[in-house]
């Protein structure tokens, strides 16, 4: 779990204000993300406190897109659909065991549309995808518990998430990626939901992002 202490007195100011002093250089270059979360309109009340959390992790951590700051750190993912909105496309993720949606760390990259269409091209084999908006379709802050990772102990920490929808054709070929994940599926919708044994990720946020995307301002 991610822990920001608050810190009060004339201490706190000078620490505050030193920081403030760090992360005004990161901001005038990154400040694009930030943006684009202050704007973003929160879906629920779970969008609405991640949101307000992550801006103030952009604020207090100039490394907030770098795995090296182990407690937490920018990640992305696609929600990919078919263009009916009727399938999900979904990996079977060797770390969490489970199927999932495809996505991965931000890994100082700002653009983080460029890393998720990347990122599905490299887990999925797909390449004619498309964003159906540049804007942000959803966000989340997910546990990520402790696992071994290339023969390396990773410590439990926290993903700062953001999704991108991604409309994809179902007749595209589709190529496993052996070093992330184990399969790479078509689903229809409940099936995907069904398949997926990661229960607080079904209901909290898998069903959200199945909801928006059959919203008339989503294309659906």
């Amino acid at each position: 779990m991610l822990l920001i202490r608050r810190i009060g007195g004339i201490e706190g100011c000078l620490i505050r204000s030193i920081f403030s002093f760090h992360n005004q250089e990161g901001e005038s270059i990154k400040m694009g993300l930030y943006q684009q979360i202050r704007d973003y309109k929160a879906y629920n009340e779970q969008e609405e406190q991640d949101k307000r959390m992550m801006l103030q992790f952009i604020e207090r951590n100039k490394d907030y897109l770098d795995r090296t700051n182990e407690a937490g750190h920018f990640s992305v993912s696609a929600w990919v659909v078919n263009p009916d909105r009727t399938k999900v496309l979904m990996i079977y993720h060797n770390i969490y065991k489970a199927w999932s949606w495809i996505g991965g760390h931000a890994d100082g990259e700002e653009d983080l549309k460029m890393v998720v269409m990347r990122e599905l091209t490299e887990e999925t084999g797909v390449k004619q995808a498309r964003l159906v908006s540049e804007a942000i379709f959803s966000l989340e802050s997910l546990t990520v518990d402790g696992h071994e990772k290339r023969g390396k102990y990773v410590p439990s920490h926290l993903h700062l998430n953001v999704t991108y929808l991604i409309v994809a054709q179902e007749d595209e070929g589709l190529v496993v990626k052996p070093d992330e994940n184990s399969g790479v599926q078509w689903f229809e919708t409940e099936k995907a939901l069904a398949a997926c044994e990661e229960e607080w990720m079904v209901e909290r946020i898998y069903r959200k992002l199945v909801e928006k995307s059959q919203k008339e301002e989503w294309g659906g």
